[in-house]
């Protein structure tokens, strides 16, 4: 009896912790995530302003990344993006010399690895080509991640495409060429999908600058343009911006811009136009090409509409002498763009521009362009301002632009000289 007693007992203790979870399942334990660096590459060569980029991944699962960490200078700072994430790195007033980049990924509990890679930072302090020429595009138009006005990759392209002609046609020397797009990645879906690559990463048929189109970048390269091309009396400056404009669109008759700078978004700020007439302000430059193609955009040349001058008070200080400055819409107008191909006016300033159709358009009635029918205007080179009386003129009158006939872009030619005899001389780029 005793030992049956033990048996049942011996029976019971094994069959108590079955049944109340008290024996240990197997367990996923975690491990530690995992981080890599794409670009740069190992002992590269970078200069001005770079976009480090990478992934991370965790064993357990890549929802579990918490945060990705980078140290350049001693302190771990959070960069942009988990799985794919990126880094903007200015490097304009570090001194020339080896820097060792680190990076690390957390899940919540455990730390990566550090990756570390070393580079050389070297910013020349002169140029080395002959032509001193510059050109910087910026187009910003994909933010923020929910919104049904995003302008696609459009700009992007016509960006490369303008940067093409000047290094095949007008001698723009590769190393001068900055291209300042969205948060420096490529998106799929025309912006709406998820982010394929940062733009330095990509295969390029030149050697051109590429960073995120934040005001910081902006900025940093404008004053590094502006320095460098003071150094040649003879340079030559092409500036291009393009996204979205600051204004009220239900507002048809003014935009709400009556008592309002006009600006346009860029990546992470805004810019009004007395900002980018302050950082134009010490530029010397005798030979200068500025276009703003956004919505509300015609403050930045100093009108409103039909020609017509901004008050003094909003006066944004772009226009001087040596300046064309060129507005995609008036004031108190919306602009358009293609998600595929980019902002509608400028594609015809630049279709204008490279074909030769613009060859002979002149001014009209309030700056709106009209073909000239003598053959004493036309010589078979094409000006920026021709260029843009052939833009102003289709949109109007052609009947495949009716949708946007009534953009009214604007136009302050200060080329070579302010007044009506000092301008009689066009911009031709190159």
């Amino acid at each position: 009896m005793k030992r049956k007693l033990i048996a049942i007992s011996v029976f019971v203790l094994i069959l108590i912790p079955l049944f109340t979870g008290c024996v240990e399942k197997d367990k996923t334990f975690n491990k530690k995530p995992m981080v890599e660096i794409k670009f740069p590459r190992n002992y590269d060569s970078v200069s001005k302003i770079v976009t480090i980029s990478g992934n991370a991944f965790d064993p357990n699962g890549n929802q579990t990344i918490k945060s990705v960490e980078i140290k350049i200078n001693n302190t771990w700072i959070d960069v942009d993006g988990l799985n794919d994430w990126s880094y903007t790195w200015n490097t304009y007033n570090l001194n020339d010399g080896y820097y060792t980049i680190s990076v690390r990924a957390w899940d919540g509990a455990l730390y990566s690895d550090n990756i570390s890679i070393i580079v050389s930072v070297n910013n020349p302090d002169t140029v080395e080509s002959d032509e001193h020429k510059w050109a910087v595009f910026t187009f910003a138009g994909n933010y923020p991640e929910q919104n049904e006005s995003k302008l696609g990759n459009g700009g992007l392209f016509l960006a490369e495409e303008i940067a093409k002609y000047l290094i095949e046609e007008k001698d723009y020397p590769t190393s001068n060429i900055f291209i300042l797009f969205d948060d420096g990645w490529i998106r799929a879906n025309s912006g709406y999908g998820k982010r394929i690559t940062t733009l330095q990463e990509r295969v390029h048929e030149y050697d051109i600058f590429y960073a995120a189109a934040t005001k910081d970048n902006f900025i940093a390269t404008i004053t590094d343009v502006v320095g460098s091309s003071n150094n040649f009396k003879d340079s030559e400056v092409f500036i291009w911006l393009s996204g979205h404009g600051l204004g009220d669109n239900t507002n048809p008759i003014s935009g709400g811009k009556f008592f309002e700078r006009s600006a346009v978004l860029l990546w992470d700020d805004i810019l009004y136009d007395d900002e980018l007439g302050s950082l134009l302000q010490n530029l010397e430059s005798k030979k200068t090409c500025v276009i703003v193609d956004t919505c509300y955009s015609g403050g930045f040349v100093d009108k409103t509409i039909f020609n017509l001058p901004e008050i003094f008070l909003f006066d944004s200080g772009i226009p001087a002498n040596g300046r064309v400055v060129i507005s995609g819409a008036s004031k108190f107008r919306t602009g358009f763009s293609s998600v595929s191909q980019g902002p509608i006016f400028s594609n015809l300033w630049f279709y204008a521009l490279y074909s030769g159709d613009g060859d002979g358009y002149r001014s009209g009635l309030f700056n709106r362009g009209r073909p000239s029918k003598l053959e004493l205007f036309k010589n078979g080179r094409i000006s920026v301002e021709e260029a843009f009386y052939y833009a102003s003129y289709t949109l109007r009158n052609d009947k495949e632009f009716k949708d946007f006939s009534k953009m009214e872009p604007q136009i302050s030619d200060q080329y070579p000289r302010k007044g009506l005899l000092g301008s009689s001389k066009e911009m031709i780029l190159g």
